[in-house]
């Protein structure tokens, strides 16, 4: 698996997380996820392209103008990848979630699985 590969799909991966244009969204969520895509962490879960579309919608409307952004560098090996990420308030300060996120990658390259771990958590959640 070329890392290059891999840090473009995970480029796509935050694109979603942080896309507030519906169609962009759905776009950036069908060129970065596999059509059996499975997402989990502690506190959602999704599967395929509806269930992620409504669960970044969801964050959106709880978290309005925040932004997720990588924290380090995205390690792979086989199809497998793990990256550390924060939730940054608008004014790109304060983060107010941590965690990792551990991902399967598909054969053609895309997202098949992503399982989230928090390190911390909002206060509003």
């Amino acid at each position: 698996m070329a890392n290059q590969g891999v840090s473009a799909t995970v480029d796509g991966y935050f694109a979603m997380w942080n896309e507030t244009d519906h169609a962009r969204r759905q776009a950036v969520i069908a060129a970065t996820w596999s059509d059996d895509a499975r997402y989990v962490d502690p506190l959602a879960s999704a599967q395929g392209a509806d269930g992620l579309h409504a669960l970044v919608a969801g964050v959106h409307e709880q978290f309005p103008g925040y932004q997720f952004r990588l924290t380090g560098a995205v390690d792979t090996h086989h199809d497998c990848a793990r990256w550390d990420w924060e939730l940054v308030a608008p004014d790109r300060g304060r983060a107010i979630a941590r965690g990792v996120d551990f991902a399967m990658i598909a054969p053609d390259g895309r997202l098949r699985a992503v399982t989230g771990f928090l390190y911390q958590v909002p206060g509003a959640l």
